[in-house]
C-alpha cells in the first residue's frame, strides 16, 4: 500500500514539474522575444561606439548564445523506476530552462538599461549633437547607464524572478538554487 501511495505522490507531483517546466520555458520565450526586438544600431553611424549601443549589441549576441547553446541532456539513472527516471529527467529540464529564463531576464535588464540611456541622451540632445554646452549632461547620463549595469546582479536577477514567481501562484518547490544557475552557465561554451 504505502508504495501505491509513494507512486501517486511522485506522479502528482511530476506533474507539478511538468507544468513548471513550461511555465518558465514561456517566460524564456517571452523574453528572447523582447531581446531579439529591441534596436542594435543608432541613426547617427558616429554614436556606433557609445557605451549604450554598444551594451545592445552585445545583448542581441547573448541572447542568440542563449537560444543557440544546446541543452544539457544528461540525466543520471535512477533505481527506482520509471516514475524517479522521470522525476530526474524534468529535474534536469528544469535547471536547463530556468537558467536560460535566468540569463534571459538579465540580458532583458541589460537592454532597458541601455534604451533608458538613449532615451535620455536624446532629451540632452533634443536632436542636436554633443557639445561642451551638453558634455556634462552626456557623461552623466553615461554614468547612470554603467551604475545600473552594474546593479543588474546574479543575485537581483535571482530574487526578482522568484518573486515574480511567488506572486503569480507558481510552484516553486524544486527551483533550482542560484548556484546551480551559475554552475549551468559556467558549463555553457561561452561566458554571457
Amino acid at each position: 500500500m504505502d508504495g501505491c501511495i509513494f507512486l501517486t505522490t511522485v506522479t502528482i507531483v511530476n506533474e507539478y514539474r511538468t507544468a513548471r517546466v513550461a511555465e518558465v520555458l514561456s517566460d524564456f520565450r517571452t523574453l528572447q522575444y523582447y531581446i531579439a526586438a529591441a534596436p542594435t544600431d543608432p541613426v547617427e553611424t558616429e554614436d556606433y561606439h557609445l557605451d549604450g549601443y554598444a551594451a545592445l549589441r552585445q545583448c542581441a549576441l547573448d541572447g542568440q548564445h542563449i537560444l543557440n547553446c544546446a541543452a544539457d541532456t544528461t540525466v543520471p539513472q535512477t533505481s527506482g523506476g520509471e516514475e524517479e527516471q522521470r522525476k530526474a529527467e524534468l529535474k534536469q529540464v528544469l535547471l536547463d530552462a530556468y537558467a536560460r529564463r535566468h540569463e534571459a531576464q538579465k540580458i532583458y535588464l541589460r537592454q532597458a538599461a541601455a534604451q533608458t540611456w538613449i532615451q535620455n541622451r536624446g532629451q540632452v540632445l533634443q536632436g542636436g549633437r554633443p557639445s561642451s554646452s551638453n558634455r556634462r549632461q552626456l557623461r552623466a547620463c553615461d554614468e547612470q547607464l554603467r551604475n545600473e549595469l552594474a546593479q543588474i546582479t546574479d543575485e537581483m536577477v535571482y530574487s526578482e524572478l522568484q518573486v515574480s514567481d511567488i506572486s503569480l501562484g507558481r510552484w516553486t518547490a524544486e527551483d533550482p538554487s542560484m548556484r546551480a544557475v551559475q554552475r549551468w552557465r559556467r558549463s555553457r561554451p561561452r561566458t554571457i
